[in-house]
This record gives structure tokens, C-alpha cells and sequence, in this order.
């Protein structure tokens, strides 16, 4: 996952990469005022309510109270990716990180407050319990990315000590540490010169080439001219060979199951523009396997196609049918990059209402299996 900051804007792309078979739900939470409920279920434990909660938009993993990213309606956004820490609580349970980031957008309004919350629940409850989708065994714990349109953090956590730094330009963040030397701000545990090998997990770190994938995002940001929708979705695309149904490398950005060092998959997909003053425009893909992909506009105020149940089964069966076919696969990237030139330009325009407009024609032009890409309309910043 990765942060820019340019063009007026700080910019987020993340890919949520978990168990190539698990439902990524893409869900919308009205915001909440005056709660009287006392107690709120997390996935694996109960902790204090509270009265007053932002507007979310979450990309939740299937059997988890939590979301692997999202943003909330003051513009501000959170993911996570897993870090296998020696301090990982081996049994029982505390905390997700993937609860952590929904209580960081639930509970805040800039991205220093979301911090600030996700420390403090930290601190207070720990993080831990099973994180995987069938292998009940899989912990690890958290690295945060957290931004709104003022600045950019980066939060690594090992068991309840933590390291969090405010990042000038941009950031990539893997399921390695990566911070290193001082930092704005540590707890009173954290090594002052970083979390590292020797609080990670070897075989993870060596065999899960995490540090290749963090240089493979930051060499792409620092080679854009300009920070933009379709740049962003470039990078999440990205693979380091073939066209990762074939060879495919744990070093893509955009990771594809096969054999045993390759087990996860990017089940989901999200692009964020945060602008001061402006609400914030994100696009999310709703379906496995970014490059074969469609980003989707949604906003917090209008339907989207990205909440429909059943986008994320119908991306997986366009998957498995465009694994076996190569030509196919490179005319539905064809098709996608013409379709997206159209739809992103407009969300950056300010106009997600043709955006959305230009992705019904799409589906109803069921180009998933064939058709003709529909004429687009004129985009018009507001």
C-alpha cells in the first residue's frame, strides 16, 4: 500500500492481499450520533462503545468485524498490512489490526486523531487472535498506513510497542518493518533505531520478499510526474514477471495464488484522492485480481455498484475463466485501461456521478465476457 502527496492532493492505492478464495465485502456505514450502547462485539473481543461514529466506507474480510482498508467521510484513511513479529500473541485473543483500522475511521476526524486512537486501543487491548480466513492458527501482527489530506503516516507495531512516523512525500508500506532511526513519535518500549530482524519471524521476512515489493511501489511513485488515478492503478498492477498468472513472483505488487510460497491473493483493490475542502474520491475494484479488474466510483451519499453481493463472486469467475486464457486476458486489460481512462478522469474531475454512469453502461454492455466499450460522455469539472 502507498501514499503521494501532489497535484493538490494526498493520493492512497492499496491492494488488500488475504486467501485467494475469501470474500472481500465492500460495505457502507451511515455515520451515528448519541449511542447509547455500551458494549461493541470486535471480532474476537469486546470493547467500550462509542456514543458519536464517522460515515465508513470498508473493505472487510469475510468472518471479521474490522476492514483491511477504508476511508470515512472527513477524508480519512486507513489500512494495514501484516507483520509476522516475534512478539505475536502466540494464544488467545486481543485485537485485529483489520479492527484497529475500522475503529481508527469509526472513531476520527484527521489522520493524527486516527493514529492516536489506534495506539491507545493498542495499548489498552492488545492486538491478536487468529487472523486468516481457514488457518485458524495464522497471527501476526500490524504496520498501518494512515493519511487525510494534511499529511501522511506510517505506523509499525511489534506486540503493544509501536513506532509512528509523519512522511513528507510519500510511503509504501509491505509486511516488513521499515522504519528506521528516529521517528516523530515511539512508545517507551520501541527500539529507538527500528523494529528488526530481530523481531521478526526469518523464514517470513527472507521467503515473503516483502522488503522487494515496498522497493518495487516506491520506484514507481517516485518515477510518477504527477499523482493521478490511473498511475496509481499502473502500480497496483504491477508484476515483476510475466503477467502473474504465469509466472508470477512474490515480488508483484499485484500477487496471484499459485503453488507454495505463493498462497495469498489481492482480493480487493482501492484508490482515494484526499483534498482539502473537498470530499474525498475513491474508486475500489470490489474483485479479485486488480489487473483484471474494473475500479468502481462509490461515495458516501449515492448506490455504487462496488456494494452489489454479488460483484465479488462474478470478479471471481471472470478470473478463473481469463486464467485459462491468456488472449483474453490481454483484451480485457485492453478494455479496462479504454474504459478507465474515461472513468477515473471523471472521478478526479469531481464527477462521480458519470463515472458511475460510465460503469453501468460497462456492465450493461456485459464486457466482461465481450461487447463494445460505450461512447463516454464529456467530463466537465464542477
Amino acid at each position: 500500500m502507498l501514499a503521494i502527496r501532489g497535484a493538490g492532493a494526498v493520493w492512497f492505492a492499496s491492494n488488500s492481499v488475504r486467501h485467494p478464495g475469501e470474500i472481500q465485502h465492500v460495505e457502507r456505514h451511515e455515520a451515528v450520533t448519541g449511542d447509547s450502547t455500551e458494549r461493541l462485539a470486535c471480532t474476537h473481543i469486546g470493547i467500550d462503545q462509542v456514543a458519536d461514529r464517522q460515515a465508513v466506507i470498508l473493505s472487510r474480510p469475510d468472518g471479521v468485524w474490522g476492514a483491511e482498508m477504508g476511508v470515512n467521510a472527513d477524508g480519512v484513511v486507513v489500512s494495514n498490512k501484516a507483520v509476522h513479529s516475534r512478539r505475536v500473541m502466540k494464544k488467545g485473543a486481543a485485537l485485529l489490526g483489520m479492527d484497529l483500522v475500522r475503529l481508527g475511521l469509526e472513531r476520527s476526524s484527521s489522520a493524527h486523531e486516527a493514529a492516536a486512537i489506534i495506539i491507545h486501543l493498542l495499548e489498552t487491548h492488545g492486538q491478536g487472535g487468529p487472523a486468516g480466513w481457514r488457518g485458524r492458527g495464522h497471527r501476526h501482527d500490524s504496520n498501518f498506513l494512515i493519511a487525510d489530506a494534511a499529511e501522511i503516516l506510517v505506523l509499525e507495531t511489534c506486540g503493544r510497542e509501536w513506532r509512528l512516523d509523519r512522511v513528507r512525500n510519500h510511503a509504501a508500506i509491505s509486511n516488513a518493518y521499515s522504519l528506521e532511526g528516529p521517528v516523530t513519535m515511539a512508545s517507551e518500549g520501541a527500539p529507538t533505531d527500528g523494529f528488526g530482524a530481530d523481531d521478526e519471524a526469518w523464514l517470513r521476512r527472507h521467503f515473503g520478499r516483502a522488503t522487494a515489493r515496498r522497493a518495487a511501489a516506491l520506484t514507481r511513485l517516485e518515477g510518477l510526474e504527477t499523482p493521478g488515478f490511473q498511475g496509481l492503478a499502473a502500480i497496483l498492477r504491477h508484476h515483476d514477471r510475466g503477467d502473474g498468472f504465469t509466472p508470477g513472483s512474490k515480488r508483484d505488487l499485484c500477487q496471484h495464488h499459485g503453488g507454495f510460497l505463493r498462497q495469498d491473493h489481492a482480493v480487493n483493490a482501492m484508490l482515494a484522492r484526499l483534498a482539502p475542502d473537498a470530499p474525498p474520491a475513491i474508486a475500489i475494484t470490489g474483485t479479485k485480481t486488480p489487473c483484471i479488474s474494473l475500479f468502481r466510483p462509490i461515495t458516501f451519499d449515492a448506490s455504487a455498484s462496488p456494494l452489489d453481493p454479488a460483484l465479488w463472486a462474478q470478479g471471481a469467475a471472470r478470473h478463473d475463466a481469463l486464467a485459462r486464457d491468456p488472449a483474453a486476458r490481454e483484451q480485457m486489460r485492453n478494455r479496462i485501461a479504454a474504459a478507465e481512462a474515461h472513468i477515473l478522469t471523471a472521478l478526479e474531475a469531481g464527477r462521480a456521478d458519470i463515472a458511475d454512469t460510465l460503469v453501468a453502461a460497462w456492465d450493461e454492455h456485459d464486457l466482461a465476457v465481450g461487447g463494445r466499450e460505450p461512447d463516454a460522455p464529456t467530463v466537465a469539472a464542477d
